[in-house]
């Protein structure tokens, strides 16, 4: 039954990687003292009687280095856009000039670069945690096929052996990007 378990593996693989994108996102949000439209990317604005993501109320430009600009599209929402970057804990204080909303980046000082590396920490253990639970997910599949005899015990071995051997890859993947932001965040 090599054919299952490649299927298998398959979607775990398929889930896993939604586990690495979704973590590289996150940590998109997190700054390293650059201006990056990334930034802005996690915040969400009450309009229109929700939350959507800021990209579906404004524009995000970077004129400079150390700011970005938020072209909001309508002026109703111009103070809901300016208390959503203010309240999203990403330490910025936007400004208003009409439609647009300014944010300016502050330098990093060192103890918000080891805030930031605590946060990218928190989000790569949420995405070992996310891993980790498709690799349970596929354990459990496996010991349900073979309590119903659908494969043997040594099939069972070979299969979550295959199963850890992924999910020991994907540990991985997580723990270098996490270093790669950390030394980006770190860097003076």
């Amino acid at each position: 039954m090599p054919a299952a378990l490649n299927d298998l593996l398959a979607d775990l693989t398929r889930r896993m990687d939604g586990a690495i994108e979704s973590l590289r996102r996150d940590l998109s949000g997190l700054r390293s003292g650059r201006a990056s439209p990334n930034l802005l990317e996690p915040v969400r604005v009450e309009a229109y009687g929700s939350e959507v993501p800021l990209s579906q109320v404004g524009s995000i430009a970077v004129p400079e280095a150390r700011m970005l600009t938020v072209s909001v599209w309508d002026r109703t929402v111009v103070g809901a856009v300016e208390r959503a970057i203010r309240d999203s804990g990403l330490g910025l204080n936007p400004s208003t000039d009409g439609q647009t909303v300014r944010v300016p980046i502050p330098a990093l000082t060192e103890e918000r670069r080891n805030e930031l590396a605590r946060a990218a920490s928190r989000y790569a253990e949420n995405g070992k945690i996310s891993v980790r639970g498709v690799r349970r997910d596929g354990m459990e599949q496996t010991k349900a096929l073979e309590k119903k005899s659908d494969i043997s015990q040594d099939d069972m071995k070979t299969w979550t052996d295959a199963i850890q051997k992924l999910t020991d890859q994907y540990i991985k993947k997580v723990d270098d990007i996490f270093a790669d932001k950390e030394r980006e965040i770190k860097q003076v």
